[in-house]
Parts: C-alpha cells; sequence; structure tokens
C-alpha cells in the first residue's frame, strides 16, 4: 500500500461538544500520514523528477502530509468523505459553512455546520511543500543530480506591486523562497512593465541586486531582490535566475490520491480512524488548488497504485481553463499570474485538437481511458471569464463553437460574481489589493457551492442528475467579445472601462517542458480569445445561474473592476475582482446623472416589495435545483442588508463623475 503509517498527535472534541443533529458530534484529528510509492509505477512516474528523488533502501520514495481530520464521533455507515485541496496551507473548504478563515494552527470555526449536518468526514491534506509556517504542508524530498548533487536551474517569479517598495522576498506570498544560486549571476534578468501584459522593459543590472535593503544599503541575502529606488506601485516585475534545491512538488498529486484511497479504503489495522465507514470521496478545490484539481483529473490519477477508484466526485471551483506550476522543477505552487507555465495552454473537459497549434487534447482524457472518470460539477465566477478564459473550457480553442460536455460534467457561470464570495458593507479596498475605482462585487454565491455540494453527493449516491450546465454559448448568444460591451458599461455615469485587458496567449517554454522543466521567458504565440457573457441593459450577465443580486438587481454587478484614478496603474485591470455599482434610488437622481438604469424605486415600490420579489427568485432557484431550501432565509436577510446598505449611501458623485 502507499500509505504506511498515520501518526495522530492529537484529539479533541469541536464546537465545545455541540450535536449536529443526526450526525452528533464531531471531533478534530492532527496528524502526519506518511506514504510511500513506487516510483516506477506507470502512475506515478508522470510526477516530475520522481526518477531522480531520493529513495530508501528498498527503492521506493516516501514522503509525508500534514493531515486535519474532522469526523463524527459515531459516524454512520456508507458515509461520504470530502477531501479538502487545502489552499495554500489553509483549510479553504470551510466556505461550504460560511466560516470565517481561520489559520491552521487554531481550531476551525465550524461556522454554520452545514458539512457537519450533513454527515460529512472533512480532511484537509498537506500536498505543497512551501507554504508559510503552520500551514498544512506537504514534506518531500529533493530531487538529485549526478553522485547526489543537488540540482540548479532556472525560477521565474512575477510581482505585482501595490505598495512602493525596495525589497521582495524571492516567493509568492510569503512563501518558503526559491534561492539564488549564486547572488552575483550575470544571467537573471529582471523585467518592468506597466501592466501584466505591457511591454516589457529590461531594468538595468546596476540597479537592483540580490540582497535585502537596510538602513539604505544593500545587505546580501540569497532569499531577497532589493532595488535602490524602489519597486514602484502599480508596476509589474518578473525576474529569472538560477536557483538550487528541487523538492519534488509534484509528489503533491499522489498524496491527494493516496490521502483519500487511506480513508476509503484503509483498515483500523492500518491505523485509519474512519475505518469502514466511508463509502465515497469527493474532492474539492477552489482557486489555486481548483486549478490543481483539474491537473490531477489531466494526469489521470484517480485510481490508486492498487487500482481501486479514489474520488467518486469532484467539485474544481473558480479554476477556469488551466493548471499550474504543481509539477514542474523549481515550481511556485502559489503562483497565479497569466504567464503562469500551467497557463501555457487551455484544457477544455472535451477533447479536441487546437486549430493553431495542432494539438489534440482533453482534460479527461486518460481517466476516460481507464474508466475512471469521477462526476464532476465546475463553478466559475465572472472573473474567470474576464480575466482567465473559462469558456475554453467548454469551447473550441478559437471560440467559434460550443463543445459537447461528457455526460458525467456538469459546468455553471456564477453571474456577476468575483473571484472570491462578496458581502457587505460596501468598500472599495478589499483585502490587501489596490484601492478599487468602484465598490467591490458583494454578490455572494456560497448557497450555490452548497447546492452543488449536494447535487454531487445525490448524483453520485443515488444516480439523480444535477441540473443542466448553464454556461455562456455561441449556440444562443450569450458568449460575446468583451470589448462588445464597453459602451453598455461606459453609458453608466462613472462606471468607465479598464484602460487594458488581460490577455492570455499560448506560451511555449521548450523541448524540456515535457519533462518538466521549463525554459524562460516563453516563446508567445497566438493570443486565445476572450468570451464572456452578455449583459442586459443594466449590464448585469444573462448566462449562468442568477442568484437574486442579478435577478433582481440593486446594482450592476461584474467580474472586473480597475485600479482608482487616485493609485498608481488607474484604470487598468484588478485581477480576482469586481463591481457593484448601484442604481440610483429615484428617478430624479438617475435623470439628473444621466444614468440609463431605472432606479430603485421605478423597480420596487417598497423595501417589501423587493423582498418579495427576492423570495419568488429564490424559489425558482430551489425548484431548479441549483440551491437548497435551507438557505432561502439567510439570502432573504443578505437582500435586505444589500437594500439597507444601498440606501445609505450617499449618491453624490465626486471628481470626474466617479461613485467612489
Amino acid at each position: 500500500m502507499a500509505f504506511t503509517l498515520f501518526d495522530i498527535k492529537s484529539r479533541s472534541i469541536l464546537a465545545d461538544g455541540l450535536s449536529f443533529g443526526e450526525a452528533g458530534q464531531y471531533e478534530f484529528v492532527e496528524g502526519t500520514l506518511h506514504y510511500e510509492i513506487d516510483p516506477k509505477h506507470p502512475d506515478n512516474e508522470l510526477v516530475t523528477d520522481i526518477n531522480i528523488a531520493l529513495t530508501a533502501e528498498n527503492g521506493k520514495v516516501q514522503f509525508a502530509s500534514d493531515i486535519q481530520l474532522l469526523r463524527p464521533i459515531n459516524p454512520k455507515p456508507n458515509s461520504s468523505l470530502l477531501l479538502s485541496i487545502v489552499n495554500r496551507g489553509g483549510r479553504s473548504s470551510l466556505i461550504f459553512n460560511d466560516a470565517p478563515n481561520v489559520w491552521p494552527t487554531q481550531e476551525p470555526d465550524l461556522g454554520n455546520g452545514f458539512l457537519m449536518r450533513n454527515g460529512f468526514t472533512v480532511v484537509f491534506c498537506g500536498w505543497q511543500t512551501d507554504v508559510p509556517a503552520g500551514g498544512i504542508r506537504l514534506h518531500v524530498p529533493e530531487a538529485l543530480g549526478e553522485e547526489g548533487s543537488r540540482l540548479t536551474g532556472q525560477a521565474y517569479q512575477q510581482f505585482n506591486i501595490n505598495s512602493t517598495t525596495n525589497e521582495l522576498l524571492l516567493s509568492d506570498r510569503g512563501h518558503k523562497p526559491l534561492p539564488v544560486y549564486d547572488t552575483g549571476d550575470p544571467l537573471s534578468v529582471l523585467v518592468e512593465r506597466d501592466w501584466p501584459e505591457g511591454p516589457p522593459i529590461i531594468v538595468s543590472k546596476d540597479l537592483w541586486s540580490f540582497g535585502r535593503w537596510i538602513d539604505g544599503a544593500v545587505v546580501e541575502d540569497q532569499n531577497y531582490i532589493c532595488k535602490k529606488d524602489g519597486f514602484q506601485s502599480g508596476k509589474v516585475y518578473e525576474i529569472i535566475y538560477n536557483t538550487v534545491g528541487a523538492p519534488v512538488i509534484g509528489l503533491g498529486f499522489l498524496a491527494v490520491r493516496d490521502c483519500a484511497s487511506f480513508f476509503k479504503y484503509g483498515s483500523a489495522e492500518d491505523g485509519n480512524p474512519c475505518a469502514d465507514t466511508i463509502d465515497r470521496a469527493y474532492a474539492h478545490g477552489s482557486s489555486q488548488t481548483g486549478r490543481f484539481l483539474r491537473e490531477f483529473l489531466y494526469l489521470g490519477l484517480n485510481l490508486d497504485e492498487e487500482g481501486r477508484l479514489v474520488y467518486d466526485g469532484a467539485l474544481p471551483h473558480t479554476a477556469s481553463s488551466r493548471f499550474g506550476e504543481f509539477n514542474i522543477r523549481f515550481g511556485q505552487p502559489s503562483s497565479n499570474h497569466l504567464r503562469n507555465v500551467g497557463n501555457r495552454r487551455a484544457v477544455s473537459y472535451t477533447e479536441q485538437m487546437d486549430a493553431t497549434t495542432g494539438e489534440s487534447d482533453g482534460l479527461l482524457k486518460r481517466l476516460e481511458a481507464k474508466g475512471a472518470v469521477p462526476k464532476i460539477i465546475a463553478t466559475n465566477s465572472a472573473v474567470e471569464h474576464w480575466w482567465s478564459d473559462a469558456v475554453l473550457a467548454h469551447m473550441d480553442s478559437t471560440c467559434t463553437y460550443d463543445l459537447e460536455l461528457p455526460g458525467n460534467v456538469r459546468v455553471y457561470n456564477m453571474a456577476g460574481t468575483k473571484h472570491g464570495s462578496g458581502s457587505v458593507p460596501l468598500t472599495n479596498k478589499p483585502g490587501d489589493g489596490p484601492r478599487q475605482h468602484h465598490w467591490s462585487n458583494i454578490v455572494d454565491y456560497r448557497p450555490l457551492l452548497r447546492g452543488a455540494l449536494v447535487n454531487l453527493d445525490a448524483w453520485v449516491r443515488h444516480g439523480i442528475e444535477p441540473p443542466d450546465s448553464c454556461i455562456p454559448r455561441i449556440s444562443d448568444g450569450t458568449a460575446v467579445p468583451r470589448e462588445s460591451l464597453r459602451s453598455t458599461f461606459t453609458s453608466i455615469p462613472g462606471m468607465g472601462f479598464p484602460v487594458a485587458l488581460p490577455v492570455r496567449v499560448r506560451l511555449d517554454y521548450g523541448d524540456s517542458i515535457g519533462d518538466g522543466v521549463p525554459n524562460y521567458p516563453p516563446r508567445e504565440g497566438e493570443p486565445y480569445v476572450t468570451l464572456v457573457s452578455a449583459v442586459d441593459r443594466d449590464g448585469n450577465e444573462v448566462a449562468g445561474v442568477k442568484l437574486p443580486d442579478v435577478s433582481v438587481p440593486l446594482a450592476t454587478h461584474t467580474g472586473w473592476t480597475m485600479r482608482h484614478r487616485e493609485e498608481a496603474g488607474a484604470g487598468h485591470f484588478i485581477p480576482l475582482q469586481g463591481a457593484s455599482v448601484p442604481f440610483a434610488r429615484a428617478l430624479h437622481e438617475r435623470q439628473s446623472s444621466g444614468d440609463p438604469r431605472p432606479s430603485i424605486a421605478e423597480r420596487y415600490s417598497s423595501k417589501r416589495d423587493y423582498l418579495t420579489k427576492v423570495r419568488a427568485a429564490i424559489s425558482i432557484l430551489v425548484d431548479d435545483g441549483y440551491i437548497l431550501p435551507e438557505d432561502t432565509d439567510s439570502i432573504v436577510k443578505a437582500s435586505s442588508q444589500r437594500w439597507d446598505a444601498i440606501q445609505l449611501l450617499s449618491q453624490q458623485k465626486t471628481g470626474e463623475g466617479r461613485w467612489i
């Protein structure tokens, strides 16, 4: 077996012993799962550098995952396991519970208890080697060269600067850096751009160094890069340099495979606390880990070493048509920019030939050959369409016709949403990103995720098919070029349109990319066509599953926004974010501003009337199977809060007619 030991470190009762309906009380288990795999197994050979990884005396490759487990103390037989592919070391799947994001060093907040009330056993499995301290981590050996030497080679990093600084850590998001091999390396290159896809300008080598900026001087450091006049806010920087030390990061795929196999099939004698209780397993990934899950499926890894089916269902969320740096030498798994190696090509769920490159591929090609395709429900926000070409998951490579999705796949566009779920109060500076030109998108899509999980479970357990895919399509005219919507958005006072839209291009990383070794910089090929949902007269999306925010609107909700006019890089597209631009409250307000959108007072006679229409819209979504009846009251409550927040807004515009 691929697992050798589950070393349990601690066990405790969750939520002060609260009972979650029929599921009862839950416990929190922390430990380490140890693996031992055959590097010559045909599936395992797909891991980059597995053939040169440090091995034990028996010739096997050994590694381990940090594990956190939420399980019923008295589990029912024939239960479901939900494996959360942790996002950058954190417990992302608790989004189903509307739970706050608590770092794994703390006991999880169970939020509304949704997963527990439905009896899921939830496991958080470490798959990433470089996460910050306290994160749920993967522990792997290095790949080694001749006579056991450490590997050296090219590394690449991109930095989007939101606040001018003199030094940057050579990593993504404060993760463990890839150190420079030689701080005096004359072949390293630093590039500056005005926006991610803007013209590259090579920064003279005498203006920057590998090191820290301390008291106005450079202190040599293998883990940092510094620049005397600073890395400027609003700019984008890219660096190519030689690094040393190559952990076999692709073992993360085998960890996610074998962890679920352990809890699904392992016995009590194997140390499995879930023995004889798990009948089916689902994998969930969100954003970064949604892309990871897509690549896991692409590699065909849904059978364990003994040939048993691992995942019965999969939920890749906000993953677009992308992969990531999950299985390359010197990869940065947290990297999320469009020049990421994982973006070198788009891969659709249906096999097709790229008319530009002549290459034929499909996400499920390997799994179909093995008869190991799980049921799949994929969800995307509007951002994935505006930024990273989500339609390429279900259209041909030139976006001229719709592909017929496999029968076991459903894809949904969550109309008018941003990458992360929105909320009130209204703000134009969510998180640590730049100040936005608009209010940040407030649409809360989490009810759709709960509906998707329950639908997936019913599909697997009882053969009850979920609703048909709901996406922008060529065939019905709901998929359109982004530029075609410019006039609609610019007709709304103060809304504007981005100065430069992101462009995803085909990227060629050289002949060695097949071995997981990219050559930087890549050769750029033909750009992909970017299509998004058409919009109605209010600027709201017409394609996709429409929550009441969109079907009974108080605002225009988009999958795009841009930097504030007072920010560096004003007007440039901000990845992952979206906008909510409220309607005028009354007829005279919209007439005075020239707003073509009917005012709130023209649409609804009162707040009660508005909420009545919201309830009717929810009822349709429940009947159609997109959301659960239990979410009705919470959606109505959220809609009420949105009404109040928008009514309290000052409708007096400032400077150049902008809302903010």
